[in-house]
């Protein structure tokens, strides 16, 4: 099980294509380490406990997310950044959700 230090869940749109929601993850590597990231396959479940969103993804990996640790640092900004501009190239966009969004109904809501 994956516990990221921060997180943000993206939605991956694309014409002619149903979107699909990833959690991006990072992790602060301090001093004797680098920073790393790393977005799931794409968010099949969601389970919740009262610290945590618990994000199951499609190739079976699991993503335990604390509630008070949504967002990014300038590091994973600029990796999304990075990400968001291959994306447009190929006709996709990426959306980063609020941190107010309804975890819950991820997979349930229409936006």
């Amino acid at each position: 099980m994956e516990q990221p230090n921060r997180w943000v869940v993206i939605k991956v749109s694309q014409e002619g294509v149903d979107d699909i929601y990833k959690v991006f993850a990072t992790w602060m590597g301090g001093y004797l380490g680098g920073d790393a990231w790393r977005m799931n396959s794409g968010i099949a479940g969601v389970e919740e406990d009262d610290n945590h969103y618990i994000f199951n993804g499609y190739s079976g990996s699991q993503y335990k997310c604390q509630k008070g640790a949504y967002g990014m640092s300038g590091y994973s900004g600029g990796i999304l950044a990075n990400l968001t501009a291959s994306a447009k190239e190929v006709g996709a966009e990426i959306t980063i959700l609020d941190k107010d969004y309804d975890f819950m109904n991820l997979l349930t809501k229409e936006d």
